[in-house]
């Protein structure tokens, strides 16, 4: 591809750059762009850390960080995804992740696929799907005091390992069973393989619309994990007696849940964008993501 035909495109590249093999794959994307005539950005806080061509464009951390560009790579574990994902919702740019760290489910590509990667992007050889994210409310006595997002999920958590969270959860206004315990994970079908997943939740393949609230380490007969509608409102109520909690979105963001606090979780109005690069099964991605022992499987008879 030619630059006249690379002219005036231009893709965000965001790394872990405490990785030093962060730090090496993002130099190797910057050239393969570059060299293809596609402009990069990138923010001016890493910039400092990575070995960068003086043709790359640094920004400050605003909220149109990414406007004019078609594309944002990110390179890192699932932490640096996250973070990715905050800047491809607000901005409805797609997220094109390369996985550097350990599972790395929001990744469409390994730390060995980076030069098939940059030719993806300059052919624009990637397909686009939206992924389902939660809305958040705080309540404390009916008014709303936090709002917030999540990809994969909003776990409301006990603030101190030596007591109990005491909570009762709901769906569609309704109660569904008080307990004590760690929390509660809401999860969207993303974050099945993530906390809730970890929670002892089901696996939703990425194509089912719904949502989950898996309980953590319930002290119950009955907190078994939930699968609802993907219309469903799910709130999970702090009780009055119990210590405080918190709310932590995405492992990122948290805010102190005081008793009484009632968390309310539904679908979210806005998706976030990924990037794909091929049409591999989430089964498949499921298998090797978690090294699962397929050994004597034959497959259907012809």
């Amino acid at each position: 591809m030619t630059t006249t035909q690379t002219e005036g495109r231009t893709v965000f590249l965001l790394a872990h750059t405490g990785r030093p093999a962060a730090i090496r794959s993002a130099e190797l994307v910057v050239q393969g762009l570059l060299r293809c005539g596609i402009g990069v950005r990138v923010l001016g806080d890493e910039a400092t850390d990575l070995p960068l061509p003086e043709a790359v464009e640094t920004v400050e951390a605003k909220p149109d960080v990414l406007d004019g560009c078609e594309l944002l790579v990110v390179l890192g574990g699932d932490g640096t995804l996250l973070r990715g994902a905050e800047f491809a919702r607000a901005s409805g740019v797609p997220m094109l992740g390369v996985n550097l760290g350990r599972v790395g489910f929001l990744a469409e590509a390994e730390r060995d696929d980076l030069d098939r990667v940059v030719d993806r992007v300059v052919r624009r050889a990637y397909e686009v799907e939206e992924r389902m994210t939660l809305d958040v409310l705080v309540r404390n006595d009916g008014r709303l005091v936090h709002t917030d997002w999540a990809l994969n999920e909003a776990s409301v958590e006990k603030a101190a390992r030596e007591r109990m969270l005491e909570v009762v959860t709901e769906v569609d206004g309704r109660p569904v069973s008080r307990f004590g315990g760690d929390g509660v994970v809401c999860a969207t079908p993303t974050g099945s393989t993530a906390y809730a997943f970890s929670a002892g939740g089901p696996v939703v393949w990425p194509e089912v619309e719904a949502l989950l609230m898996v309980p953590i380490s319930a002290h119950a007969l009955f907190a078994k994990p939930l699968v609802t509608a993907p219309d469903s409102v799910l709130a999970v109520e702090v009780q009055p007696q119990t210590p405080h909690g918190v709310l932590w979105c995405d492992g990122r963001r948290s805010v102190e849940l005081s008793a009484g606090a009632r968390v309310e979780v539904r679908r979210g109005a806005v998706p976030v964008r990924l990037a794909r690069l091929h049409h591999a099964s989430f089964t498949d991605r499921l298998v090797a993501k978690f090294a699962l022992p397929v050994a004597g499987w034959r497959g259907a008879s012809p």
